[in-house]
């Protein structure tokens, strides 16, 4: 009896360690032969993970050579939620908080992912890197990356742009030339054990491939020139906004641009739309009495009148159609000449009348009115430049005069420069070439004609005038001492809602010097100043002081 319950145990335990062989042998078959490359791929995924290698953005140079945007490295932080504890979580999301100003609900969502990486915060500052790394909490760790830093904060805000965390343009050239600026990311394999710790760099590794460089027309030093004295006339008369450029007349390059309001290029967080918005090349206006310029061409151009061919200015109240047109100060009889240099609206308008409206329309388009200057830059617009089919008998009285057309800022600066290079348009542009890292240029931008807009003789007359404006007309204030400038003043009302509104004013004024051998032209706006708000009294002295600094920066004299 005893031997059979041994017997009956013994082949009972045997079947069960057969059936248990069985089992395993089917299971071994099963991963060997059904489940290997889904399991190899997983151990694969475990032991050896690939990351991508950030390229260094390139830096953004001005013309001299002086860092404008360039990148720093940081570290940024990570976590393995997979190797961390809920004790060792729970103080992670406790101590961290604080110190990377995040919600603890925030810290908590991503330590409980079944991951092995998670980033918790990128581009950390030096500071809170080393405040984290005393802590020596396990599972987090640090990527080495890098951030870019604007060593000027607002300075040229609008030409330069800004960057996002991952290192892509957003505004301005950081977006415009992110193709070259980005780089080519890289890409390594580290194998790490089961506590993902690494111990190698694995066989795949591509190095990543730094951006190239932007080398740019703006001069840092006019930069700052252009933008202190626009920001304290911007606070003197308290104006809505302020917009300044300033241009090498003989080759197109823009030496500065600035607008307020302004903001900071290393805290984008805290700017607003309005203040990054660059209003030189995206908001249009009717300028008012600089376009008078355009005019003054015109009529000297097509020969119907000389500067010293009499004008009876009506004692400043003249009818055009239903309308009656007056002067700021009026006057009886004036010459051409001193019909610019007073400004005389109706003066003007009389000059208009022979000239014509085709005549009129034509030169506009020939400055490049309701066309875009091309500039290197996003968001131009084009204005508006109304086609003489559409003029109501009213419009000779208003487009000679700088009303019922729309410009921008840079428009009418490109214009008066064409002018002053003896009448060839040049092209606008802010980036003189892209460079490599072994300072080798990869695409340079040379200064472009776009077109002669008037003969040379008409230009130097209509220069001659503009002198006379600025010496004996309505911009006295724009004189430098020792230097002969030509330029022009204008006060144009707004429309708010489709109304002109009475009080609120663009004031402008724009010019360049030594007028006998032009080099540098600028234009300075205005919005809504007050008290006061013509242009020669509250634009014509920012132009003064800017080109009067710029002037003996760069050496230049009469």
């Amino acid at each position: 009896m005893p031997n059979q319950k041994h017997a009956f145990r013994f082949s009972l335990v045997t079947l069960v360690l057969l059936g248990c062989l069985f089992v395993f042998a089917v299971k071994l078959i099963l991963i060997q032969v059904y489940s290997s490359t889904f399991l190899a791929d997983k151990a694969q995924k475990q032991h050896n993970y690939s990351f991508e290698l950030e390229p260094v953005r390139g830096t953004i140079y001005d013309r001299n050579l002086r860092p404008l945007a360039f990148n720093v490295p940081v570290y940024s932080l990570y976590a393995n939620p997979r190797v961390m504890s809920a004790e060792e979580k729970k103080e992670a999301i406790q101590k961290l908080a604080p110190l990377l100003g995040m919600a603890p609900d925030t810290i908590a969502q991503r330590l409980s992912r079944e991951k092995y990486f998670v980033w918790l915060q990128r581009k950390l500052s030096a500071e809170t890197t080393e405040a984290i790394k005393k802590l020596k909490i396990k599972g987090l760790g640090f990527r080495r990356e890098s951030k870019r830093y604007y060593p000027n904060g607002n300075l040229a805000a609008h030409v330069i742009g800004f960057a996002d965390t991952d290192n892509d343009g957003l505004e301005g050239l950081e977006l415009f030339y992110n193709r070259y600026l980005r780089g080519r990311p890289g890409q390594m394999q580290v194998l790490r054990d089961a506590h993902q710790t690494q111990l190698q760099i694995g066989e795949s590794y591509v190095p990543p491939q730094d951006g190239f460089h932007l080398v740019l027309t703006i001069d840092e030093t006019i930069q700052y020139i252009a933008e202190r004295a626009l920001e304290k006339a911007y606070q003197k008369y308290d104006a809505k906004a302020a917009i300044i450029i300033v241009m090498d007349v003989k080759t197109g390059e823009i030496l500065a641009l600035a607008n307020r309001p302004t903001y900071n290029l290393d805290d984008v967080a805290k700017s607003t739309v309005e203040s990054r918005t660059n209003r030189a090349i995206s908001y249009v206006y009717e300028p008012g009495s600089v376009f008078k310029v355009i005019t003054t061409a015109a009529a000297l151009a097509e020969n119907i009148f000389t500067e010293e061919d009499k004008i009876f200015c009506e004692n400043g109240k003249f009818r055009i159609a239903n309308h009656i047109l007056t002067d700021h100060t009026p006057h009886g009889t004036l010459t051409f000449r001193d019909v610019i240099g007073v400004s005389s609206n109706i003066g003007v308008v009389k000059i208009a009348q022979k000239v014509g409206p085709a005549n009129i329309y034509k030169y506009a388009q020939r400055f490049r009115f309701g066309l875009p200057t091309g500039i290197d830059l996003l968001g131009e617009v084009n204005g508006w430049l109304k086609d003489p089919s559409q003029w109501s008998k009213t419009t000779i009285g208003a487009i000679p005069i700088g009303y019922e057309v729309t410009v921008t800022s840079l428009q009418l600066v490109c214009a008066l420069a064409a002018i002053a290079n003896e009448g060839v348009f040049m092209k606008p542009f802010v980036v003189k070439y892209v460079e490599d890292n072994n300072n080798q240029i990869i695409k340079a931008f040379e200064p472009q004609e776009v077109d002669r807009v008037i003969d040379a003789t008409t230009a130097r007359r209509v220069t001659e005038i503009l002198k006379g404006v600025v010496e004996n007309g309505t911009a006295k204030k724009a004189q430098i001492k020792g230097v002969k400038v030509a330029g022009k003043t204008g006060t144009a009302r707004k429309v708010i809602d489709g109304r002109y509104v009475m009080g609120k004013y663009y004031a402008s004024f724009m010019g360049f010097a030594p007028a006998d051998n032009p080099r540098l032209a600028a234009i300075v706006i205005l919005d809504q100043p007050h008290p006061s708000y013509f242009g020669g009294t509250v634009c014509a002295p920012v132009f003064q002081e800017v080109m009067s600094d710029a002037l003996k920066y760069l050496r230049i004299s009469d």
